[in-house]
């Protein structure tokens, strides 16, 4: 009987409801042409297949995230539609990706006012909270005011701090023996290591284990060694949800909220010790420089804020470091001619083995070994800490490029859309980079072309959302290669995967790994 009512019932409204369903459309459809005509816009020509109503495109994209192939899909779309603009519809909304320059200048800098975060403040709060990565606006603008003050030059020049924590590590590299290990692992735990030190005040010490003859340490930092992948899991999470747009409350699996847990106990820690100093103690602790948690404790005592701006710091103190180093060492590696004229660079600059003169390597003087730094641009240009960004229009708006038969007609952003923009695919277009564009080849970089790149080189984002640790990563990371270096004298690869499998989550990492000897 029941089921004989709910048979009446969707056989006298369905037919409705498709026919609102209809109507919607076309309505919609007729409400962006018009717009289109208003505001001088073409249609962009670049389509990816969707499905019905974009309900089929969500699956392929989380499939590849989860296979380690997003950020090659991605280039792979824009290379076979022959476009640097493709439209398609995620979840019934239509979307728009981009590697275009112009375009990405124009959401980051020029017209920066016409496009927001959209809901990734929801999308990320679980594990991120309130911070300079979430929010907009006035809290946007007073995150980056707390924060600038920790990356000036002079905190970021102080590279001597690093080489306690650089001798931990070459001790894990020692103990390989010779054998292939994962150098990735380590230079996370690493980048955690100096980051807390630079950051909070105190190194969370994760390379100082039993393993390497340092004694057993009885920690009250909770989740010591548990954060590390913690904090990876709950990122993998988190940029599941940006996959499901406005749908990002259906996916919150179990483990997420116990990764975020461990990931709030071992923050807490910080906060804690902070929030127990005195002013006058906070002042006697900091004397010797700028330290975040501590300038930020003089100015809230309410540990959710405090919590939120550190692990929103830490995703980019650690991170994104930790990714560029192995990536360089990934393709080092692969490159020995690479490795070998890097490395005399290296010693005729700083020595080499017992005879390396570490007093000598600074801020300055890093930044005058060239093929180092064309190295890093290389690597960062490959693969760019964060791979593809989004934006969402606040308004009604436009971008220069991508409508028209050859995509250099504005095209119509209405409020509301999400604009995704691929740095990974800007950097390996053939226009900037030429016909190698795929290929590690650091020599580009004292190429006259390569110096004119402008907005198609753009690995720390642009405008005035622009990253505020740039020279803090690049400083550690120009530190870190040169002393292994000098340290080791031969680099083998024992990756078997090329191109490699990416993990992209906020940044980009080696899904497999970077597995080498260093002897």
């Amino acid at each position: 009987m029941v089921s004989d009512v709910v048979s009446l019932i969707l056989y006298k409204y369905i037919p409705y409801v498709f026919g609102l369903l209809v109507l919607y459309t076309v309505l919609n459809w007729a409400y962006y042409k018009r717009l289109e005509r208003k505001l001088g816009t073409k249609p962009t020509k670049g389509q990816i297949g969707d499905g019905w109503f974009g309900f089929y495109i969500w699956y392929p994209l989380l499939k590849h995230k989860m296979d380690g192939t997003l950020v090659d899909y991605w280039h792979e779309n824009f290379e076979e539609t022959g476009h640097q603009t493709i439209s398609s519809r995620i979840l019934g909304k239509r979307a728009i990706a981009t590697r275009d320059p112009e375009n990405i200048k124009a959401m980051l800098g020029t017209q920066f006012n016409d496009f927001a975060l959209g809901d990734r403040h929801h999308q990320f709060f679980p594990l991120l909270g309130d911070g300079i990565f979430t929010l907009d606006g006035a809290g946007w603008k007073h995150s980056r005011t707390m924060l600038r003050p920790q990356f000036a030059r002079e905190q970021v020049a102080h590279v001597q701090s690093l080489e306690s924590h650089l001798q931990t590590l070459v001790k894990h590299i020692k103990k390989a023996d010779d054998k292939a290990f994962d150098l990735q692992e380590l230079f996370f735990s690493f980048t955690v290591d100096t980051a807390t030190e630079f950051l909070f005040g105190e190194s969370v010490k994760c390379l100082e284990d039993e393993s390497i003859g340092f004694p057993k340490v009885n920690t009250d930092i909770s989740g010591r060694y548990e954060f590390a992948n913690a904090f990876n899991r709950a990122q993998i999470h988190m940029s599941n949800r940006v996959l499901f747009q406005e749908f990002y409350w259906l996916y919150h699996p179990s483990d997420f909220t116990q990764s975020n847990r461990i990931v709030h106990s071992w923050a807490e820690h910080y906060v804690n010790r902070a929030l127990s100093f005195s002013d006058d103690e906070l002042q006697k602790a900091s004397k010797d420089g700028y330290i975040f948690l501590y300038e930020l404790a003089k100015q809230t005592r309410d540990p959710k804020v405090l919590r939120d701006q550190l692990l929103n710091i830490m995703v980019a103190g650690r991170d994104t470091t930790a990714g560029l180093l192995s990536f360089t060492f990934f393709e080092l590696a692969r490159n020995p001619e690479v490795f070998k004229r890097l490395q005399q660079e290296i010693w005729d600059t700083f020595g080499k083995g017992d005879e390396a003169r570490i007093s000598e390597i600074t801020f300055e003087s890093l930044k005058k070994c060239e093929y180092l730094k064309a190295v890093i641009n290389e690597a960062l240009r490959l693969y760019p800490s964060v791979p593809q960004n989004f934006r969402c229009a606040t308004k009604n708006t436009t971008l220069p490029r991508g409508g028209g038969p050859k995509g250099m007609d504005p095209i119509f952003i209405s409020k509301g859309q999400v604009v995704m923009y691929i740095i990974s695919s800007t950097h390996k277009t053939k226009e900037y980079y030429g016909k190698d564009a795929d290929v590690f080849r650091p020599e580009r970089w004292f190429e006259p072309e390569t110096r004119k790149l402008g907005w198609a080189f753009l690995p720390f984002n642009g405008g005035p959302r622009i990253c505020l640790g740039q020279q803090f990563a690049l400083t550690e990371a120009s530190y870190v290669i040169t002393r292994l270096l000098q340290i080791f004298e031969t680099l083998e690869s024992h990756n078997d995967v090329y191109p490699p499998r990416k993990s992209s989550h906020l940044t980009m990492s080696l899904q497999d790994g970077c597995h080498v000897v260093l002897k």
